[in-house]
C-alpha cells in the first residue's frame, strides 16, 4: 500500500492523448446537452452562439451555477433517483441537482477516491458530519455512507456529535496501525480537536469545509495549523465538491487541489465572463472558476461557479475567495 501520511506525490500530468480524449468527450457532451437540456439550449440561443463553431474548451459557454437554484437542469425527461440539495439558511433558495442514476454517481465517487488514495477497502472510514446528517439529501453524506459500506471495516461509521466515541475509536485504530480516513465538517473538527489532543500517524484528516455560522470564521491557514497541532497530522487534506458537481477534487495539504481525470478547472476573467483560460496558458492571475465535470452527463457538464481561484504550477488549483455578494456554499473551503 502507498504511504499516504508523509505527503502524496500525485500530479495531474495528462498526456497529449489524454487531453485530446478529454476535449473530444467534452465537445461531444456539449453538443448533446446543447440540444437535450432545454435550459442550456435557451442560454446558448440567447448568447447567439453557433454550436457548430465551438472547437475548444475555452469556447464552450458555461452555465452560471445559480441556475441550479431556479431550474430543473436535465438532459431529456427522466425521473430522478435522487435529488441532491445544497445547504443553506431557512430563508435561502438552495441548489438542486437531479440525479438520474445514483449508482453511477457512487461508482464515479469511488473511482475518484481510488485514483487519489487507493482502494477504499484499505481504510477504516470515519465521518464527523453533523450538519450534513441533519439533512436527508446531501450528496456528501450519500458518498461517505457508500465509502463506509465499501470499506468493510467494523469500526467505520458516522459519529454525529459523539466526540468521546470518536476519540476512543481513533485511539484504538491508531494502536492497531489501521489506515483511516476521517471526513469532517470544519466546525465539528474544530470542536473535536479543542476537546481532544491526539497524535494521529495512521489517519488522514479530510475536511469538507463548512462553518455555516456555527463558529467564528477563520482562515484556511489558521484552521489547518490548529488541526495539525491538535491532531498531530503533517497536513490536513480537503475535498472540493458541491451539490452541482458529481465529481470531487482532493487536496493533500495547503489547500492545493488535484482534479480527477473526468474533471477540469478553467478560469474566467473577473471583468469578462467569456475571457477563459486553462492551466496550459501562461496567465497566472486570479480568476473565477469554471468547471467541466463529465460525470454531469444527465444535467450540465459546464458550470461557471462563484469561487475565485488560481492555477498551481503542477496543473492543480487553489481557492482564494468568493465573488462579492455570492451565497456562502456549505462545501466550499475556508480561504486565506
Amino acid at each position: 500500500m502507498k504511504n499516504l501520511f508523509e505527503g502524496h506525490d500525485f500530479k495531474e500530468d495528462l498526456t497529449l492523448d489524454d487531453k485530446t480524449l478529454f476535449l473530444e468527450e467534452s465537445l461531444r457532451l456539449f453538443r448533446l446537452q446543447a440540444v437535450q437540456n432545454p435550459i442550456y439550449s435557451d442560454y446558448i440561443r440567447l448568447l447567439s452562439i453557433d454550436v457548430s463553431k465551438i472547437t475548444s474548451l475555452e469556447q464552450i459557454p458555461f452555465l452560471p451555477v445559480g441556475f441550479f437554484k431556479i431550474h430543473e437542469l436535465k438532459c431529456g425527461n427522466f425521473t430522478a433517483e435522487a435529488i441532491f440539495e445544497s445547504s443553506g439558511t431557512t430563508s435561502s433558495v438552495n441548489s438542486k441537482h437531479f440525479v438520474k442514476d445514483i449508482a453511477s454517481y457512487l461508482q464515479n465517487a469511488t473511482s475518484i477516491f481510488n485514483q487519489f488514495y487507493g482502494p477504499i477497502s484499505d481504510f477504516c472510514i470515519l465521518a464527523l458530519l453533523p450538519s450534513y446528517l441533519e439533512r436527508n439529501n446531501s450528496s456528501l453524506v450519500c458518498m461517505v455512507d457508500h465509502f463506509i459500506k465499501q470499506s468493510g471495516h467494523k469500526q467505520s461509521g458516522f459519529f454525529l456529535n459523539d466526540h468521546d466515541n470518536l476519540y476512543s475509536t481513533l485511539s484504538k485504530l491508531e494502536d492497531e496501525n489501521q489506515p483511516t480516513v476521517l471526513f469532517g465538517v470544519t466546525f465539528a473538527l474544530l470542536d473535536f480537536s479543542e476537546k481532544y489532543k491526539m497524535n494521529l500517524k495512521n489517519t488522514i484528516v479530510l475536511e469538507t469545509g463548512g462553518m455555516k455560522g456555527r463558529r467564528k470564521e477563520i482562515t484556511r491557514e489558521e484552521l489547518h495549523l490548529f488541526l495539525n497541532k491538535q491532531l498531530g497530522v503533517n497536513a490536513v487534506h480537503a475535498e472540493y465538491g458541491m451539490t452541482e458537481l458529481l465529481s470531487q477534487a482532493y487536496s493533500f495539504g495547503n489547500g492545493l487541489f488535484k482534479m480527477p481525470s473526468n474533471m477540469k478547472v478553467l478560469l474566467r476573467s473577473l471583468d469578462d465572463p467569456f475571457d477563459i483560460w486553462t492551466s496550459d496558458n501562461d496567465r497566472q492571475q486570479t480568476g473565477v472558476i469554471n468547471i467541466i465535470d463529465l460525470a454531469n452527463k444527465d444535467s450540465i457538464c459546464f458550470i461557471a461557479t462563484e469561487d475565485l481561484g488560481r492555477f498551481t504550477a503542477d496543473g492543480g488549483f487553489e481557492i482564494v475567495g468568493r465573488l462579492d455578494n455570492s451565497d456562502i456554499r456549505g462545501c466550499s473551503l475556508l480561504v486565506v
